[in-house]
């Protein structure tokens, strides 16, 4: 008979494999999968706790995607925890590139493969939109902020700034704005 706890890795590996597996665009398309799952199917996670991942997973190195699916495995259960929805998040996408590695030159020039990713594009592009919409939202947007997630697109697609540069500018933004705040 199976534990909670044995359960709880099983659940967590599915989940995460099913959002691996259904998700194409990368780590940002994965973001209403991810939710509709841990926050409101499982209630792993509350939609505040979401939007605070999101914006960690976003600012360290690695796979966005990975990143949250660790956080969230580490708060299940700790590293074994982790270890399990990272694997559940990263398989998918691993055993369907070797696929494509492994047939890629029966079917580079087949022109039915060619157009349907040519019509995934465009539904990708609203995969990353809505997510944004919704943590544009959730963050609280005003007049007086607007201008932060504006700039600093623009300053990283016509300047070509690093997005590195615009964490760390943000941060230091951040913290002096609660430094002056709190005085």
């Amino acid at each position: 008979m199976p534990t909670a706890d044995s359960n709880i890795y099983w659940e967590s590996f599915k989940t995460f494999f099913k959002i691996g597996m259904f998700t194409l665009g990368g780590g940002y398309a994965m973001i209403p999968l991810i939710e509709e799952e841990v926050v409101n199917r499982h209630r792993w996670v509350t939609k505040e706790e979401m939007l605070d991942l999101i914006a960690i997973a976003q600012s360290c190195p690695g796979v966005f995607a990975i990143n949250i699916s660790i956080f969230i495995g580490y708060k299940l259960r700790k590293t074994q925890g982790a270890i399990m929805t990272a694997l559940g998040t990263a398989l998918p996408s691993f055993l369907i590139i070797l696929a494509i590695a492994i047939f890629f030159q029966q079917f580079k020039d087949n022109k039915v493969i060619a157009a349907m990713f040519k019509g995934i594009r465009p539904a990708v592009v609203a995969l990353i939109a809505v997510p944004t919409f919704n943590l544009a939202r959730r963050a609280q947007l005003n007049l007086f902020t607007i201008w932060i997630p504006l700039v600093s697109a623009l300053a990283i697609w016509l300047l070509g700034v690093s997005p590195i540069g615009i964490i760390i500018l943000a941060g230091i933004g951040g913290y002096l704005y609660g430094k002056i705040g709190n005085q």
